[in-house]
């Protein structure tokens, strides 16, 4: 019950929200159908508060284990004190729960051990508890033994020493303390190993910054440039407060021969034990939560990236620029199929233009070609001039798109690839890419691993486990919003279907190939491995166009079949009428829901929902994005200048600004405090990957291919 209220506080809902959701993830239902289809329960929380609920849910559980783990531990070293128990059972974070184990964590071999060894802990006893009224050195003759290696009196204090300094490091309150001091008013600072070398961490050659204001971005980029070995990266503290802390907690009574000893001590104890392991805990901690930044980043660009709106109708071709291999092309019509495969050579080192232009030509009239897409890839911009120039020659209306191409290499080489064009090269598959994720970008970026997609920074420092995690819950939610047509799906978008495995994936294209089309939803429970469970969480978001039953060609999920055909027959209407789309305006008829939801025995948010869809039956949310540009004619560099407003596309959102294509090849920056007029914390504030966006150009810098633009205008 203690993480149910610590989710519901975390995360601002109420408590009952957050049980209802732990019961259903127990249960083993998937966060989109639980966001979809159980909203009476968890009060309609969206997927991404469940998606957060669900990452902290598991923290909490594993921070539970080790607790347990830990007192099982100390009680098992019969030091397990009441006072301990309650700081053990209290802790809120892995680190306190580490710093409280630390005294009792079976130690590897350390001079204090050694010190313990040779009999000194009783001499260590004597100078911590300031007990001696005799010169130290007095007491420590006592304690010489040469056998056991002490051969002076200053052998046996600096043995005591060390159990001292050791003591002290292990002290957790210490640690909380200095690990929040330090946080608080420690500065990281960074130095280039050789300032005279050019590389991209120039800013960080002599950067110095307060450890509580460093940006997410600014710690990865130092990490990076640390790795790279450009950079000394390390963490100033504010040694004299914490000395000074330590000071008045260890000595407690001013003794002339122990106070210089501990003075002594302690400084030792931080600089050599405590002070690198809280600059490692603080930079790990620091990384940790700059990754975590930077994949909300990375996930919100994916989603915007996977939810562009399709481009229905039309022929496209596929067009995957490169210098000395030549242009892959790929003919691709209205339902993606691949009509025909060419490969021209109209840049350098070839340069056969006009023959390349002729065999575009006529592709273009053979096929009624009406699209390009363009890859932004090496020697997307020699190709873009030479289409723009065709398409000037030509009387047919033809427009051509630049289309992130990010992963279409990785996606040509694979095993999925392969196996979908069995007798195209690495290059034809990409061509036939490249047109399909202008088509349906979604149905076509699910078959490339979501890493390898590019929509972020530092993407590959990033914990990979993690990003993959989240990247793919991203894939998911987004399959699940669009839904899919059982009947044409591929098995890599079925895979990210609510409750389908890529083994029950697979084995629903295996059922739909021996026996053609499905009917009805309730047919999927003849697909091998497909249970009543994950029948449950799948049927919803599978659509079933000129079935049996017309509701299955919605997202109205089957549990609610019953309540919804009550529905059509109380406003007056028929199966037949829902089929023809023709229930338009319904939601105007239905005045009060609460009272007509226990008529038909379902939730009010579950009859909204139902009416929304009945009204408009398998709309696709991606239809409220931004459309691309359609381009016609081609800008370079040398063109712009400062004070143009152009019209550009988001192509990639990061900590400090946003990158937008305007159509010269080189994507300009919009600084965040170029975005707007007020204030914004992060860039996603004011822009998503793929929005439409009127920019203004500052400064154009041609040698470094650099543009900054303004949204400012």
């Amino acid at each position: 019950m203690e993480i149910i209220t610590a989710l519901a506080g975390e995360l601002g809902i109420k408590k009952h929200q957050a049980e209802a959701a732990v019961k259903l993830i127990d249960e083993g239902n998937t966060i989109p159908f639980i966001a979809r289809y159980r909203k009476e329960a968890t009060g309609a929380l969206n997927d991404e508060v469940l998606r957060d609920l669900y990452d902290r849910l598991n923290y909490l559980r594993g921070l539970e284990e080790k607790k347990n783990q830990v007192l099982a531990s100390i009680e098992e070293q019969g030091k397990l004190t009441e006072e301990l128990r309650a700081q053990i059972l209290a802790a809120e974070t892995m680190v306190v729960v580490d710093d409280l184990y630390r005294p009792f964590r079976p130690k590897r071999r350390t001079r204090a051990t050694v010190a313990k060894e040779k009999g000194l802990e009783p001499l260590a006893d004597i100078i911590f508890l300031q007990m001696t009224d005799r010169p130290v050195e007095e007491e420590a003759k006592r304690f010489i033994n040469p056998e056991k290696e002490v051969q002076t009196a200053e052998d046996a204090i600096a043995g005591a020493k060390d159990i001292l300094a050791e003591f002290i490091s292990d002290e957790a309150d210490y640690r909380i303390y200095i690990r929040g001091q330090t946080m608080k008013k420690g500065r990281i600072l960074s130095l280039a190993k050789d300032k005279e070398a050019e590389s991209v961490y120039e800013m960080y050659y002599e950067f110095e910054e307060a450890l509580s204001r460093l940006a997410g971005h600014r710690v990865l980029a130092l990490n990076r440039g640390e790795a790279e070995k450009v950079l000394t990266v390390r963490i100033e503290a504010p040694e004299e407060d914490i000395l000074r802390y330590l000071q008045r907690k260890v000595i407690q009574k001013e003794n002339p021969y122990t106070t210089p000893i501990l003075a002594e001590v302690i400084a030792d104890s931080y600089k050599r034990l405590i002070a690198p392991a809280i600059e490692r805990e603080i930079r790990n901690a620091l990384t940790e939560k700059a990754q975590e930044g930077a994949i909300k980043v990375f996930g919100s660009n994916l989603e915007q990236l996977l939810m562009q709106p399709p481009i229905m109708g039309q022929t496209v071709l596929g067009w995957d620029p490169a210098f000395r291999t030549g242009c892959k092309l790929a003919v691709v019509d209205a339902t993606g199929k691949v009509l025909d495969t060419v490969v021209i050579y109209p840049t350098a080192p070839q340069n056969k233009v006009e023959e390349s232009k002729r065999t575009v030509k006529k592709l273009i009239e053979k096929y009624g070609i009406t699209l390009i897409s363009v890859g932004n890839g090496t020697a997307s911009r020699e190709s873009e001039i030479v289409i723009v120039e065709l398409l000037k020659e030509i009387s047919q209306k033809v427009q051509y798109v630049i289309v992130n191409e990010a992963g279409a290499s990785v996606y040509s080489a694979s095993k999925l690839a392969t196996e979908e064009f069995p007798n195209f090269d690495v290059g034809q598959r990409s061509a036939a890419s490249i047109a399909r994720r202008l088509q349906d970008p979604l149905a076509e970026l699910v078959k490339i691993d979501p890493k390898s997609i590019g929509v972020g920074q530092y993407q590959h420092d990033m914990n990979q486990k993690k990003l993959g995690e989240a990247l793919s819950g991203v894939v998911e939610g987004c399959v699940n919003k669009v839904g899919v047509d059982l009947n044409t799906a591929s098995a890599s978008l079925l895979e990210y279907i609510s409750g389908i495995s890529k083994a029950v994936a697979k084995n629903i294209v295996a059922y739909r190939e021996e026996n053609g089309r499905f009917v009805s939803r309730p047919q999927l429970l003849k697909v091998a491995k497909l249970g009543p469970k994950a029948y449950e969480q799948c049927a919803g978001f599978l659509r079933i166009t000129g079935g049996k039953n017309p509701l299955d060609a919605t997202s109205v999920h089957p549990e609610s079949y019953q309540a919804a055909k009550k529905l059509i027959e109380k406003l007056g209407y028929t199966a037949a009428e829902l089929k023809e789309g023709s229930l338009k305006g319904i939601s105007k008829q239905v005045s009060d829901y609460k009272s007509l939801s226990e008529e038909l025995g379902i939730g009010e948010m579950t009859l909204a929902d139902i009416v929304k869809e009945l009204e408009k039956p398998a709309r696709d949310p991606r239809e409220d994005m931004p459309k691309p540009i359609l381009r016609s004619d081609v800008l370079e560099l040398k063109d712009l200048t400062p004070g143009m407003v152009l019209k550009g596309t988001v192509r990639n959102v990061i900590d400090f600004g946003a990158f937008v294509d305007i159509g010269v090849h080189q994507d300009g920056l919009v600084h965040i405090s170029q975005m707007s007029d007020r204030y914004i914390k992060h860039p996603l504030e004011a822009v998503h990957v793929g929005d439409i966006v009127e920019v203004k150009v500052l400064e154009v810098d041609v040698k470094k291919k650099r543009i900054a633009l303004s949204m400012k205008l």
